[in-house]
């Protein structure tokens, strides 16, 4: 069960900094209810989840964190030594490296915590796996097993984000603004090199558009390098320029922040790729 939840906090005064500390943020939160044999293979699964998301958006730099009970906290402790080696024999079973974080466990159960680190070094607390037998006990969950009797099942507690708020921050300072393609708000920029190219640039958009490519044209009357400088201003990772030679071919010459001068190329074939 998941949901984009809403959380307050009551911050200390000076505690609140920019999105990475905010008093109200949204967590991308979610509940996976499962069988005692089924909790490390789903802990791994949950691990696989979170590694596969950050590297979307090229972010490889994170630590694994395991917490472990802290003295005010609830359950027996049987259930918590099952919790505790449920998540530790995932990340050892998965070669994961983790440090270990004694006593800062959740009051219902040991979590393991995704640390990532911003273009500056700085480390946030983003995702966390929380492992939870107490909350199912406390609302008297049950399933029907393979033997027809009811069973108590366990819970995991995951957000991969954490807030998205301060998600978004770690982010924007990770890729100092120039955000994955997929992600970033105009994705390519298209400049015409005089008027007499403009009708060309019009349909390169239309193709783009259609094609569902954020993409936005220059028409103004100003320099070749004035609109270059404005785009990489503006973090456009692709620009399409068009002259007489790549009218005539039914080209656009290409000019990325990755790689600079890609050279002419055909609209379509880059509309296939960006698409996938």
């Amino acid at each position: 069960m998941a949901e984009l939840g809403l959380v307050h906090r009551h911050e200390l005064s000076g505690a609140m900094h920019g999105l990475t500390r905010v008093r109200c943020f949204t967590q991308d939160d979610a509940h996976i209810y499962m069988t005692m044999e089924q909790a490390k293979d789903e802990v791994k699964n949950v691990i696989r989840l979170y590694e596969e998301v950050y590297a979307s958006f090229d972010i490889t730099d994170f630590k694994f964190e395991l917490s472990t009970r802290p003295e005010n906290s609830m359950g027996k402790e049987e259930d918590w030594d099952f919790a505790t080696d449920s998540l530790r024999e995932a990340l050892e079973e998965m070669g994961r490296e983790y440090q270990l974080n004694p006593g800062d466990g959740a009051f219902y159960g040991p979590k393991i915590d995704f640390h990532i680190k911003d273009c500056m070094g700085r480390s946030f607390q983003c995702g966390t796996i929380q492992f939870d037998m107490q909350l199912p006990e406390k609302f008297d969950l049950t399933y029907i097993g393979a033997d027809g009797a009811k069973h108590r099942p366990v819970m995991i507690h995951r957000t991969c984000l954490g807030s998205i708020e301060r998600f978004i921050a770690i982010l924007t300072e990770h890729c100092a603004g120039w955000f994955p393609f997929w992600l970033t708000p105009v994705q390519v920029t298209v400049i015409p090199i005089a008027e007499r190219h403009q009708e060309a640039a019009q349909k390169v958009i239309e193709e783009l558009d259609a094609a569902g490519i954020r993409a936005e044209v220059d028409m103004r009357n100003e320099k070749m390098g004035f609109k270059i400088r404005e785009a990489q201003l503006q973090k456009i990772p692709v620009m399409l320029i068009l002259g007489d030679n790549e009218v005539a071919e039914g080209k656009v010459a290409v000019r990325t922040h990755a790689n600079g001068d890609e050279g002419v190329q055909e609209l379509a074939a880059l509309i296939e790729k960006w698409k996938n």
